[in-house]
């Protein structure tokens, strides 16, 4: 560390897509700037990807390790111990997802960094790949998980050992989602919703354990040219998604796939409410964001959603994969104005208590001082 007391930062990423752990880490990596602290951004994969330039937007350095072969890569560690030695020299190495896990922080640990890993979801890694994750976690100072649920799943994987466990809730910038009744005028205008429609979101990748065919499936029969879907987000899936559209029929054209966008706090100005149908999520930052637009929530009550929402009160719960549960929750919000009114304002009262960027940002800066 720097006598000034700033510190290098290097934050490790699989790739520059968009995702949760890729957007905590960009404005973690944001506000670290702002404080003074040198702080960088490497993917290990090829390419930049959309992120890419919002890292650089916020003055953060760029970076690219590339593997040199398909599948499992042993000379990635002698690339990142090189990496960490020649080019950056960082006080701290910060992951953000498996893989970045098991190929940066042994190097890190070697090069003298402090190495805190962040697990954004309570998925499981099978097989080899768990094995990997296991011997890494000999390297971390610090697991951090997003959730008490996620934490929970660490220890049964035997990821961390529970000395080195910490729960670090993610947190948010709560500017920039308050309503605006002019942006969301023209972003109906732009998606062809009539103003008066009332009009559900939902962010995420499109991907299995997001589940957004349950939603599709759920939300189909309320479908009209007054009730529209507006999902955002792309992935592996979205081929499929396209399909159960079409499959709906005359009130195909209420349900509007946007794909990747970057403007999700404007997007998310033109909703009356906002759906989650995940399998599995750790604190997904799109829950958050928008219960600090005031949007009322039906969701899968799954991972750490359970603990933000309480339900009737912050927003609506329904069990994993039930379809009528889900369908009955959407349509409580849309047919008892009142009651998403109170909900929404539930919703924004939790996040501004408990959920500021500023609060999970200082314990990070905690840790890495540790």
């Amino acid at each position: 560390m720097a006598s000034s007391g700033t510190l290098t930062i290097a934050h490790i990423l699989q790739w520059f897509e968009l995702g949760g752990g890729e957007s905590v880490a960009l404005h973690l990596a944001g506000r670290q700037v702002e404080q003074g602290h040198d702080v960088h951004v490497a993917a290990l994969s090829a390419g930049e990807g959309p992120l890419a330039r919002e890292f650089r937007e916020r003055g953060v350095s760029v970076h690219n390790v590339e593997h040199l072969r398909q599948g499992f890569d042993p000379l990635m560690y002698g690339r990142m111990l090189g990496f960490f030695s020649f080019t950056l020299r960082p006080d701290v190495v910060h992951t953000h997802d498996p893989h970045s896990l098991v190929y940066a922080a042994a190097p890190g640990k070697l090069r003298g960094a402090t190495v805190v890993h962040t697990k954004h979801g309570a998925d499981a890694t099978p097989g080899f790949g768990l094995w990997l994750m296991r011997g890494a976690g000999l390297f971390v100072d610090t697991l951090a998980a997003v959730s008490q649920e996620t934490a929970q799943t660490a220890l049964k994987m035997r990821e961390i050992s529970e000395s080195k466990l910490r729960v670090i809730e993610n947190g948010i910038d709560l500017d920039g989602f308050a309503p605006d009744a002019a942006v969301r005028a023209a972003v109906r205008e732009e998606l062809g919703i009539p103003a008066d429609a009332w009009v559900v979101g939902a962010v995420g990748r499109v991907e299995a354990v997001k589940n957004h065919a349950l939603l599709l499936r759920a939300l189909a029969p309320l479908l009209d040219p007054k009730t529209h879907l507006v999902l955002v987000g792309d992935g592996s899936l979205r081929g499929e998604l396209e399909k159960q559209v079409a499959s709906i029929g005359e009130h195909a054209r209420s349900a509007h796939l946007l794909g990747m966008r970057r403007d999700v706090a404007r997007l998310s100005k033109a909703f009356d409410a906002f759906a989650i149908s995940s399998d599995s999520e750790g604190l997904p930052l799109a829950l958050l964001e928008a219960m600090a637009g005031a949007l009322p929530v039906a969701s899968t009550a799954v991972g750490g959603i359970a603990k933000v929402i309480e339900d009737g009160k912050s927003g609506l719960l329904c069990p994993a994969g039930d379809e009528t549960a889900l369908r009955a929750q959407l349509q409580r919000l849309r047919d008892d104005a009142e009651l998403s009114k109170r909900l929404g304002a539930g919703a924004r009262q939790v996040v501004e208590a408990r959920y500021s960027l500023d609060a999970t940002l200082e314990q990070y800066m905690q840790l890495y001082r540790r």
